[in-house]
């Protein structure tokens, strides 16, 4: 068998130990296990990761290449803080993105977001049944991630990864800026019931009341508290 006879093969593509490094970080970001303003010792996670310094340099550049980290010469570098005027950024940069995403969707994919968005659901009802607001915020990301996911989009999932994770760090300590959670949930399920059925403008129309309530409620917050939500 010569080469040529493998032309419509695809090689398999496995994720590097930087991409995995990077994954991890990320993660801890989301959780808040990093905390905005936190510093990354490299020495410390290399040795904690168990790899060179070079894999963790190249994962750290992918973060800072999506801003979710920040250097700062001859200091080091930073988990990313977030100002207000960054999470109106977010928010306005996700309604560009999820609209997007949702446009593709209504075009012949209602039917399988509808059912791929089920666990979501489940998920953030079953939060809030036991008042649990982490794992109500941690469903609410996941319902976004599969509604982009839904529109069948490399590029679109890759733009919306890093302004959810964002997202979970302007939450941060609050967790969610809803005081009632069972209305969090509630808010998704129209959401997700109007993606199968309802007319294209009024799903557009509930997905930008969506977010825009939410930076509403974020400003509210901010003028209570005095500050963001952050870590």
């Amino acid at each position: 068998m010569v080469l040529g006879d493998l032309e419509d093969l695809r090689p398999v593509t496995r994720p590097s130990t930087a991409e995995l490094i990077a994954e991890q970080i990320r993660s801890a970001i989301v959780r808040g296990a990093l905390g905005p303003g936190e510093q990354l010792g490299e020495a410390e996670l290399a040795a904690h990761f168990q790899v060179s310094r070079g894999p963790l340099r190249e994962a750290m550049q992918r973060l800072l290449s999506e801003g979710l980290l920040y250097s700062i010469r001859n200091r080091g570098i930073f988990v990313t803080e977030l100002t207000f005027d960054d999470v109106v950024d977010i928010y306005r940069s996700r309604w560009v993105i999820e609209g997007g995403a949702l446009d593709l969707v209504l075009d012949g994919r209602r039917e399988q977001t509808w059912k791929a968005l089920e666990p979501a659901i489940e998920e953030m009802r079953t939060a809030a049944e036991r008042e649990d607001a982490t794992g109500v915020s941690d469903g609410d990301r996941r319902f976004h991630e599969i509604l982009v996911a839904s529109a069948d989009s490399p590029r679109l999932v890759r733009a919306a990864r890093t302004l959810l994770v964002e997202t979970r760090m302007c939450l941060g300590a609050l967790q969610t800026t809803y005081p009632d959670l069972h209305v969090q949930v509630d808010e998704h399920v129209v959401l997700r019931e109007a993606i199968r059925t309802a007319d294209r403008d009024d799903v557009r129309r509930l997905l930008d009341e969506h977010l825009h309530d939410t930076v509403t409620r974020l400003r509210e917050r901010q003028n209570v508290d005095g500050v963001i939500a952050s870590g």
